[in-house]
Formats: C-alpha cells, structure tokens, sequence
C-alpha cells in the first residue's frame, strides 16, 4: 500500500491529531511564531532536540505531513515499513556522514515536502544548543528551500534521554524566521554559505531555546 495513499494519509492527519491534542492536555503546549511556517513548498524544520518527545512535538507546527529520517533497519518488517512511512518516515542508513542519505533529504525537499532535521544530531542535555552539523543548511541550499529553526522548552522535563516515563511538564514552541541559504545558478552549493548559515541557525536555535525555556517555566541558567 503507498504511502501517499488515502488510507494513508488519512492514519497520518488521526495520529497528528491524536499528537496535539495529547501535548495540548498533558504538556499544556503553546506554540509562538506558526506565521513562520511555509504554507506550501518543502522546507527544513530544525528544532533543537532534548528528548524523543521532540519528534511528535514538531508536528504540531503545521497540518501538512513531515517527513522524518530514520534507521534502515526498522523498516525490514512489512508492518513497521507502512506504519513508519505513512508517518513521514524513509529509512537511511545509520553511519557517519551518508551521502546517501543527505540525496534523499534533498530530494523529499524538490518534491516540495518539509522535512524535520535535527541539527545537533542526538539528543543533547541542558541548556546550551551544541555544535551544529552543517547537513541542515546543505540540504536546504541543494533544495533551494528555507530552514524554519524551531526552539522546545521543557521537553526534556516531559522525558528526559533514558527515561521511559512522559511526565506532565509544561512545553513552550517558538518557531523563528526562516533562514535562507544561498547557493550558486548552477546549483553548486558554497561552503563558506553554508558555515555561516550554520552559525546563524546555531545563533538563531540558541535565543530560541532560551525564550521557550522560561516561558516553559524552567528557570535552568545557562
């Protein structure tokens, strides 16, 4: 059954439903800045990432379906394989820099889908954004699209890394000005453009994550 089918979609818009209805009761979520989100045309969404939480929470900022990375590995049953891929889901392969990979993110972007990065890779801890991977801001000059930085405050109260349990923490979303990156007419992608896209987004996700973090109640100093 493909993905982009009705009955697929149709499990895509119940669980994003059943997604923002659960954050809005349980983490009493509010969400600052969806005039920021594209309406049409891909784009990369690129949250700062705190805990597994933080996936179902990106999809609150827009009713369009988002597409997500994922290992390879967990698409090898049929079941998981539709499951995961009506979610948004395409498996890549898990390793250091997978060229592969970046050519798929790049090529869901052309299809004018919005794709979910998390630019400092795994789950990090504590209030400072880490050093980012330039593979957001390249992907989005190959596509020609915008990067959509996004800041969660509390998620990592709601269910730190290694924890099992959702706990009822408050989340504040604050999705910032898209960022664009440059590329050549030839589609060449400079690298001095994207470092510095890189340290705007990096900036950018840091004043963010700052502003939802206190209004999410959290008080952590950085």
């Amino acid at each position: 059954m493909a993905t982009s089918s009705r009955p697929a979609k149709a499990f895509y818009t119940l669980a994003r439903t059943c997604c923002v209805v659960f954050c809005r009761v349980w983490m009493r979520m509010t969400v600052e800045g969806l005039e920021h989100v594209p309406a049409e045309g891909g784009f990369v969404l690129a949250p700062v990432h705190r805990s597994n939480i933080d996936t179902p929470i990106s999809s609150v900022v827009t009713r369009r379906r988002l597409r997500y990375m994922g290992k390879d590995t967990l698409w090898e049953k049929p079941f998981w394989r539709w499951f995961l891929s009506a979610l948004g889901g395409f498996p890549v392969s898990r390793g250091s820099i997978d060229l592969e990979a970046l050519s798929r993110c790049v090529e869901v972007l052309k299809g004018g889908e919005p794709l979910v990065l998390f630019p400092e890779g795994e789950r990090k801890s504590g209030p400072v954004v880490q050093p980012l991977f330039d593979g957001a801001a390249y992907v989005a000059a190959r596509a020609g699209v915008p990067i959509i930085p996004v800041g969660i405050g509390g998620s990592e109260r709601v269910m730190a890394k290694g924890s099992k349990m959702v706990h009822p923490h408050k989340v504040h979303v604050i999705i910032g000005r898209p960022i664009e990156v440059p590329s050549t007419p030839s589609g060449r992608v400079p690298r001095d453009g994207v470092r510095k896209a890189t340290a705007e987004l990096h900036a950018e996700l840091q004043e963010l994550f700052d502003r939802a973090t206190l209004r999410a109640g959290d008080g952590t100093e950085r």
